[in-house]
């Protein structure tokens, strides 16, 4: 393969990301899973010479063998007991990833196991993990060169870190098991001989480090912060499109009530439903108060926006921190021992999130519901068939739309159980509180995809809407949102599949390519 192959999307980056210096952002965590950033470690030569220290100070009190140290010195787990003489000391590195080769389920993808390199990143780059620059540039070169591990999602109780994922990340440094190299798949070792790159031989204080932290679940969870960011604009987009056509009462939504009310996610998503309704004609409300899922929709969505801002909080602290065990503490010139591996934190923003994301998914689904009741959607045609005469009684327009949104909106629901609930004693019960986050993380971005999916249905619905109601009766955003739905899927004028219709409008979504997720709107999608 030529090693040049990635020229392109080496092209397409326009940012640095430089661990061991930069407080790395949710924003960083996304950019360099799409590969649309760089990695770099400081280059600064105090920064380095502290990496050094640290591994120098581990390495003499290891030899000096005064006190024990955790998974150098002795084994892990609920093996702790065990002393491991120093002669094999060495073998532990291998060890430790190949026993957690044990992962199960689909595979991540490419800009999901990027992310979880990226997450593995800062935390070691703190230099309190005794890890040296040399791995810690490997993995630069991993995410630069798009070289990502192939990781099984399930396998990880969220506490001594993620074991199992993670362990499919020191694999492949050391050139076993299988990865992507630029969307293929192939042996370890064969991407690294294409890289011109040797293998690194772990150590056990390396293959630890790596393993015994939360970056699969935190590298996911930034992935669900990016989608659920984008989500909830679309949401407030729909349920404007909705009220419009239906008739709704635009008083909803005004800045007056969520002054006196003035939760700031709520307060955001009335502005971007006001702001999209504002170039509306004017027109007598088909009703003097819409029902809930109208008129409350922007403190529904005001949570979704609020849950974003505090799990972006949490995500922020947990990239930063130092977050395997044992550490080293270089005020003493000793080595701590304890629990920051658990993931309890990102867990909790998980579980809370996905609860806030499945809500908008209820939201958008009872708004469907009204689109296409005759006695709730102001005049237009049940299930928003189009047409007039006998012909039209053997179309059904939207009906079985509304059957999938609900389905969907079921199973995303069925989801919102808290992972942490589920706290599992293992491993000897050595681990006897866990957290489950990566779960958690799991279960957040399938609620995402099935939320999307109804969302993706809601703007069919509505842009099909637009149609019947026609452009002039209409604000300009509901036009511009129809017709860019419209370049890639045509009005519904008789029974026809539409799941192609979904995912084309799904795609949109994802690229960023709706009006509504447009810098020329005036507003962003960050929180």
């Amino acid at each position: 393969m030529d090693p040049n192959r990635h020229s392109q999307s080496e092209s397409r980056k326009s940012a640095t990301v430089v661990f061991g210096r930069d407080a790395i952002r949710v924003e960083d965590v996304v950019a360099l899973a799409r590969g649309d950033a760089e990695a770099v470690l400081d280059g600064d030569l105090g920064y380095r010479a502290r990496l050094k220290q640290g591994q120098q100070l581990l390495q003499a009190l290891f030899e000096a063998g005064e006190e024990p140290i955790y998974g150098i010195s002795t084994g892990v787990g609920s093996s702790v007991g065990n002393a491991i003489p120093p002669e094999l000391a060495g073998e532990l590195g291998r060890n430790l990833f190949r026993l957690h080769g044990v992962g199960t389920g689909r595979i991540l993808d490419d800009d999901e196991a990027a992310a979880v390199v990226a997450a593995r990143l800062p935390g070691l780059a703190r230099g309190h993990s005794g890890v040296g620059a040399e791995l810690l540039e490997r993995l630069c070169l991993l995410l630069n060169e798009r070289l990502l591990p192939r990781i099984p999602a399930e396998g990880s109780v969220g506490a001594s870190g993620d074991l199992t994922p993670l362990s499919y990340l020191a694999a492949a440094l050391a050139g076993e098991r299988e990865v992507s190299f630029r969307g293929e798949r192939m042996p370890a070792a064969d991407a690294l001989r294409v890289l011109r790159v040797d293998p690194l031989r772990l150590s056990a204080r390396d293959t630890l480090a790596i393993m015994n932290g939360t970056s699969a679940m935190t590298g996911l969870a930034c992935l669900a912060i990016d989608r659920a960011q984008k989500l909830a604009r679309l949401a407030a987009a729909v349920t404007a499109m909705v009220s419009e056509a239906i008739r709704g009462n635009p008083e909803h939504f005004s800045a007056q009530l969520f002054a006196l009310k003035p939760h700031p996610g709520s307060v955001r998503a009335a502005a971007w439903i006001r702001a999209h309704l504002q170039s509306a004609p004017a027109r007598e409300p088909a009703r003097l108060q819409d029902r809930y899922s109208v008129r409350c929709a922007p403190h529904v969505i005001g949570v979704l926006l609020d849950t974003l801002a505090a799990a972006r909080e949490t995500l922020e602290i947990e990239l930063n921190s130092v977050d395997d065990n044992p550490l080293i503490d270089f005020e003493r010139g000793g080595v701590l021992h304890g629990g920051n591996f658990h993931g309890a934190h990102v867990c909790a923003a998980m579980d809370s999130l996905k609860a806030a994301i499945a809500s908008v998914a209820d939201l958008l689904d009872r708004q469907l519901a009204l689109l296409c009741s005759p006695e709730t959607n102001g005049g237009l045609p049940e299930n928003l068939v189009h047409g007039s005469g006998p012909e039209t009684l053997v179309h059904h327009g939207f009906k079985a739309m509304q059957i999938s949104a609900s389905a969907l909106t079921a199973e995303a629901l069925k989801l919102t159980l808290p992972a942490a609930a589920f706290s599992r004693s293992t491993e000897s019960h050595n681990q006897d509180k866990v957290s489950m986050g990566t779960i958690a993380a799991r279960d957040c971005l399938r609620i995402l995809e099935l939320t999307e999916s109804v969302a993706a249905i809601g703007l069919l619905a509505t842009s099909q809407a637009v149609d019947l109601r026609g452009p002039a009766a209409c604000s300009a955003l509901s036009v511009e949102m129809r017709d860019a739905v419209r370049e890639r899927v045509p009005m519904l004028e008789g029974d026809r599949r539409q799941d192609v219709d979904i995912e084309q409008v799904l795609r949109l979504h994802r690229d960023g390519r709706l009006p509504c997720l447009a810098p020329s709107d005036g507003s962003t999608v960050e929180t």
